[in-house]
């Protein structure tokens, strides 16, 4: 046999297996299997399930108290510390007495990922109803985890959101057979992310669970936000929580073709005993939530009281055949810009616009009052999708001269970023940041195996299965990681999704402003109408813009000669489809350089901006080769990519 018909064969063979599935009788035994391994034992015959002290879960008792329909009070912290994001969901889970739902696009099996499992379990030990919903592209990456926990305890729950395949798990071939069958099903993607205690205290934002996360990776960080509120907005995300829950597309892993034959053929798993790979470092957290005052100093203390807070959510309805008449999450963020009256300040790590956002932003610039527009984005060297800001880097001259906007792109290494280098673990060279203590703990074994004298390819820089973007999840390995830089240190890239309007009104979610988030994803997001609450996050945002943290992109010096035209060639070239071969941008980065005539930062339309500014040219920081000719393929030809970016 050939080559030619080897392949049909083993091609054949695939399409079988992966759309083999489970018979309803087959699904009904391995349900029953997992029912009868649960434990139904209970640690704890408190009323109040022998819940620890919990200074957040405080905060929901005193808003609800406060609180009368008429005048909801409430109480929002802003987590921008990563370690602090971790240890506010750890006293959450352990104050439960009742209820902990738990909804997230990625749950990885690492340490991050196993303390708040651990933390999940316990709680439902101790007779805690715990629900973990996650969606199936990104969930726990080992059946045999999976099928554990579907036979763990009578009071944990485990689901997956839009299994295609009817599987838990889907290998690369697999994806690709998805892709042919099932394109619009398999981008179809629950990003929600939500996490509830007791119906009173929810933690909404932009964090999975995954080290990247929380600053727990040696190599890559996201500088991401989350929003913990207190108070009667938590039914309201309980609601959203259950339409979720109960829609048919959320399937128990037990039922899921994978799983239930690991479950038939040899029962429900033992959970392994958890081993951290830095066990320090995970034993460091459990003694900062154990302890009130540590989780009152870091977090709770920096709650503000609001009064009306809202939870704007997509239902799974999203998902139907009329998705684009669903997209509440997209409506009301867009309704929210096109009302701003002086300043809408944006942050998204994808400046990839919808058709929809773009028309907004057009008719925003074109008012004779418009409102300036400050855009907080990622650069190409800080990205963990170098495809999408291959799409921004094509579209930057209509973001400045048509949309108005004044961007500024996040570096690879800011100087002043709520990123707690130390926690990462790295053994890296100095990145000119003081005060950072010695490693304590060695390499985890996974990064021992590293040549770090390669600092373009590291040897397991990213994991593909960890990746936010659907489309590119699957690309080869070096698809997706970030692009190789000069120099070496712990990089950080952009994650939050923030927004403030008019210094009145706030947002921290889930929506990147993307089609993706129009068309495939569902996305929540929280708006605090309040001055105070908008002044907090707007600091934290102008902190990312600083000049420490950020470059300026502005227009770049015209030529001498034939500007006009050049403009005019570049202009025609952008608006193409494909073959945008126009070599160059109508706009590149800049970096601010003080001195006594420029004491502070300057806006790019500034007069002076030239004089305080000097260019540092289009991919600042990144070591230039393959990615740099690949981004400006894809500028080229991937303008088909942005629907699904």
């Amino acid at each position: 046999m050939n080559a030619v018909p080897r392949g049909l064969t083993a091609l054949l063979v695939l399409t079988l297996s992966a759309c083999a599935t489970l018979s309803p009788a087959q699904r009904d035994r391995a349900s029953q299997i997992a029912a009868q391994a649960r434990s139904n034992q209970i640690d704890c015959d408190a009323a109040d399930a022998c819940a620890q002290p919990s200074p957040l879960r405080e905060l929901g008792s005193k808003a609800l108290a406060a609180s009368t329909p008429e005048q909801p009070r409430h109480y929002a912290v802003i987590l921008d510390r990563g370690p602090d994001a971790l240890l506010a969901r750890i006293d959450l889970i352990r104050g439960a007495t009742h209820t902990l739902d738990l909804q997230t696009y990625i749950y990885d099996e690492d340490d991050a990922g196993k303390l708040v499992l651990d933390e999940l379990l316990a709680a439902a030990r101790r007779g805690v109803r715990v629900r973990l919903l996650m969606d199936q592209l990104a969930a726990l990456r080992h059946i045999d985890t999976l099928a554990a926990l579907s036979g763990a305890h009578v009071n944990l729950e485990v689901r997956l959101y839009n299994p295609v395949l009817h599987r838990a798990r889907i290998t690369y071939p697999q994806y690709v057979l998805a892709a042919a069958c099932c394109w619009r099903r398999l981008n179809q993607r629950m990003h929600t992310k939500l996490l509830l205690a007791d119906g009173r205290v929810g933690i909404a934002g932009g964090r999975n669970y995954q080290d990247d996360y929380y600053d727990w990776d040696d190599e890559y960080n996201f500088r991401d936000r989350d929003v913990l509120v207190a108070g009667p907005v938590a039914d309201v995300m309980g609601t959203d929580f259950e339409l979720f829950w109960s829609d048919r597309r959320s399937v128990p892993v037990e039922r899921l073709s994978d799983v239930g034959r690991r479950l038939i053929s040899d029962g429900v798993p033992a959970l392994p005993k958890t081993e951290f790979e830095r066990p320090k470092r995970a034993q460091a957290m459990l003694d900062d939530a154990a302890n009130a005052e540590t989780v009152r100093e870091r977090v709770a203390a920096h709650a503000i009281e609001v009064g009306q807070v809202r939870y704007i959510s997509d239902t799974p309805d999203k998902h139907r055949e009329n998705s684009d008449a669903s997209a509440l999450a997209s409506d009301s963020l867009r309704s929210l810009i096109a009302n701003s009256r002086k300043e809408v300040m944006l942050q998204t790590p994808y400046l990839v616009l919808s058709k929809a956002a773009q028309k907004l932003f057009s008719d925003l610039h074109e008012r004779p009052d418009a409102p300036r527009v400050i855009v907080s984005t990622n650069s190409l060297a800080a990205t963990d999708a170098f495809i999408a800001y291959a799409l921004s880097y094509k579209y930057k001259r209509r973001y400045l001269r048509e949309f108005g906007f004044n961007i500024y792109e996040y570096k690879p290494f800011p100087a002043d970023a709520p990123i707690d280098i130390a926690a990462t673990g790295a053994t890296l060279p100095a990145l000119g940041l003081p005060g950072l203590p010695e490693q304590q703990e060695p390499p985890p074994a996974r990064w021992r195996r590293q040549d770090r004298s390669s600092v373009a390819y590291p040897y397991q820089y990213r994991r593909p299965l960890s990746r936010e973007y659907v489309a590119t999840r699957y690309a080869r390995r070096r698809s997706n990681e970030p692009v190789p830089l000069k120099r070496a240190g712990v990089r950080i890239g952009m994650h939050a999704k923030s927004m403030v309007i008019d210094d009145r009104i706030s947002v921290i979610g889930t929506h990147n402003f993307d089609p993706r988030g129009d068309h495939y994803n569902t996305e929540s997001a929280v708006v605090i109408e309040d001055e105070a609450f908008a002044r907090a996050l707007g600091d934290s945002i102008r902190r990312d813009i600083a000049p420490a943290n950020s470059w300026v992109i502005a227009r770049r010096d015209k030529p001498p000669v034939f500007s006009g035209l050049e403009y005019s060639i570049a202009k025609v070239s952008e608006h193409l489809p494909l073959f945008d071969l126009w070599p160059v941008r109508y706009a590149t980065s800049y970096e601010f350089v003080p001195g006594p005539n420029c004491p502070s930062p300057l806006y790019r339309t500034d007069p002076g901006f030239r004089a305080c500014y000097k260019p540092v040219g289009d991919f600042p920081e990144v070591n230039l080769g393959v990615k740099s000719l690949t981004t400006r393929m894809f500028t080229a030809f991937g303008a088909g990519l942005a629907p699904i970016l």
